[in-house]
């Protein structure tokens, strides 16, 4: 069974309505500390923070999205984001590349890195 891949946009979305979700947990763990006003403000307040750091990845993404190259995909003809050199659409996962020499391989995030000079 390989890698499931998805999209580099949809996994930063992802990302951040986990950051949400964690927050809201943490907040109703504090709940449970009601005898203790020092530590349920304490998980409050680490929820909020959580929830604050879910909306700067949002803003990220979102400035990240206004400028990504936006290219028709050959297999369900979607107008999708793309970051990097390779990518996945967005809608049907197919492999996307904007390198030509890249056509035809096989799919890997790695040709996305900068290779380092030795």
């Amino acid at each position: 069974m390989g890698i499931k891949y998805s999209s580099k946009i949809n996994k930063i979305r992802t990302f951040a309505l986990s950051l949400i979700f964690v927050g809201f947990i943490v907040m109703y763990i504090g709940i449970f500390f009601r005898t203790s006003p020092f530590v349920m403000t304490l998980f409050m307040i680490l929820g909020l923070l959580f929830i604050i750091a879910s909306t700067v990845v949002y803003f990220w993404i979102g400035t990240l999205s206004t400028r990504a190259v936006k290219v028709v995909c050959p297999s369900c003809g979607k107008i999708t984001k793309m970051l990097g050199k390779v990518d996945l659409c967005m809608f049907c996962n197919e492999p996307l590349t904007l390198d030509p020499e890249l056509e035809g391989k096989e799919f890997d995030e790695k040709y996305n890195r900068k290779k380092r000079k030795s």
